[in-house]
């Protein structure tokens, strides 16, 4: 299949492997995120000889075995034997020292986990073999914890890797490349189920419809992703009824800590701490703060940011009995289709526009950059109520307020006018307002006004 995506990591990759020097690179991300496909087409794509090897969770002298027989089969070696991987991983240092040599341990925590002492070995030999060798080391693993363990101070890894690529999700412009003959509207309801991970994506079938896919993938029993979620969590968490809880909570709409404590049936809040403080390791819940008040615990908010998981527990996961004894076209119509359609995708769209202005910001295709994006908070002087503007960018000339709409008709200019007249009744000054609409405008900007429509944000 084809590769899409990844430019800015390929770009990075390949400048560093061609380096004439020894190197020793860290790839880590979440399960399914494409860290080892990435690896693979970077392998495609140079000179240089290389050994990929998938660690598995066995005993050391089992992958001791798996990986020499991979040496013998990849240079026609005969047959090589190693008493441990120290000693194998010195056989190619020692060996790399005219020629450079790739060296891939993918799910690296599988082998650090039976061989004690191995970020201590690997750091021996990169010390040792430093101005001798040209082998480039590659880390590769989706326990995060973990990987992320190898550049701490107290690791012995410290201060030795060259190169630190932590892999996230697609945006929602690369996620697309996997299925470009969709409408740019299907493109957006896509991605609100299946987000940026590319093993999700590579499934959709553009031959069926959004709503076939979404039923095919994961709203009918037995479907290919219904597991998915579950499983993830299972693998990475212990308290999973917990976890369960809180994604329910979250996806509900409770956004505040109080508020996910209170409602769900969580035990305590030193548990609702730890469930949530490893979502968010796992980088599949998120916790945000305005921008105008960060430091704010109280006013700090939690999302799910996970497509997949969102829809699983706002559609599935409660109501999985009925899912398991309805035809999957009468669940997907009375349990999904409405809300989907006027709720849960225009929530969505707002995430896409934050992107799409982060995407713009990064290559200066704005005319004002800016160095924060994300909520703004405010207290109403008139109604005595307060709340969260959710698009809003400031740069060294203040505030932009940006409102996203996924709706079916354009905006008039009856209702940007209501938009921007309820936004300075709030007080909030802001010296621009942007609207981003899914069906455009029946009307032109204004001075202080930024108008996108969804075209421009596929272009």
């Amino acid at each position: 299949m084809k590769f899409y995506g990844r430019k800015t990591e390929l770009e990075k990759l390949n400048r560093f492997l061609a380096r004439d020097n020894q190197l020793l690179t860290l790839i880590y991300g979440r399960r399914r995120v494409g860290k080892s496909e990435l690896i693979k087409e970077v392998l495609r794509n140079t000179v240089l000889p290389s050994l990929y090897y998938e660690c598995k969770q066995t005993t050391e002298m089992n992958n001791v075995e798996s990986l020499a027989n991979l040496i013998s089969e990849t240079y026609h070696f005969p047959q090589l034997a190693f008493r441990n991987i120290e000693e194998l991983l010195d056989f190619l240092f020692a060996n790399a020292k005219e020629q450079g040599l790739i060296l891939v341990l993918d799910e690296y925590s599988y082998l650090r986990e039976t061989v004690k002492g191995l970020d201590s070995i690997i750091q021996s030999l990169v010390d040792k073999y430093r101005e001798a060798s040209k082998l480039k080391l590659i880390l590769c693993g989706s326990v995060v914890d973990t990987m992320k363990g190898l550049i701490l101070k107290e690791n012995p890894l410290y201060g030795r890797i060259d190169l630190t690529i932590d892999l996230k999700p697609m945006d929602y412009y690369d996620a697309a490349l996997f299925y470009p003959n969709f409408s740019d509207d299907d493109k957006v309801r896509l991605y609100s189920v299946f987000g940026g991970i590319p093993y999700f994506n590579k499934l959709i079938d553009e031959k069926l419809s959004v709503r076939e896919n979404i039923i095919e993938l994961i709203a009918s029993p037995g479907a290919r992703l219904e597991n998915e979620v579950s499983m993830y969590l299972k693998s990475e968490i212990a308290k999973i009824n917990s976890a369960n809880e809180v994604f329910e909570t979250i996806a509900k709409g409770y956004h505040k800590y109080s508020d996910i404590l209170s409602q769900s049936h969580v035990s305590s809040a030193p548990t609702m701490v730890d469930v949530l403080d490893k979502l968010i390791h796992m980088e599949i819940v998120v916790k945000q703060a305005p921008i105008n008040d960060m430091q704010n615990k109280r006013k700090s908010s939690y999302h799910i940011c996970d497509n997949l998981s969102h829809f699983y527990y706002k559609y599935i996961y409660c109501y999985n009995s009925q899912m398991n004894v309805m035809n999957p076209n009468v669940f997907y119509d009375r349990y999904i289709a409405t809300d989907f359609e006027t709720s849960y995708v225009p929530l969505v769209f707002e995430t896409i526009c934050q992107q799409y202005l982060i995407r713009q910001n990064k290559i200066g295709l704005l005319k004002e950059p800016f160095d924060l994006i994300g909520k703004y908070y405010y207290d109403d002087p008139q109604t005595k109520t307060n709340g969260e503007f959710d698009i809003v960018t400031k740069d060294s000339n203040g505030y932009i307020f940006y409102e996203a709409k996924f709706r079916t008709f354009p905006l008039t200019r009856e209702t940007i006018t209501s938009e921007i007249m309820q936004v300075e009744k709030t007080g909030f000054k802001c010296y621009k307002y942007g609207f981003i609409s899914r069906s455009g405008f029946s009307t032109q900007p204004q001075e202080k006004e930024i108008f996108i429509d969804l075209a421009q944000i596929y272009q």
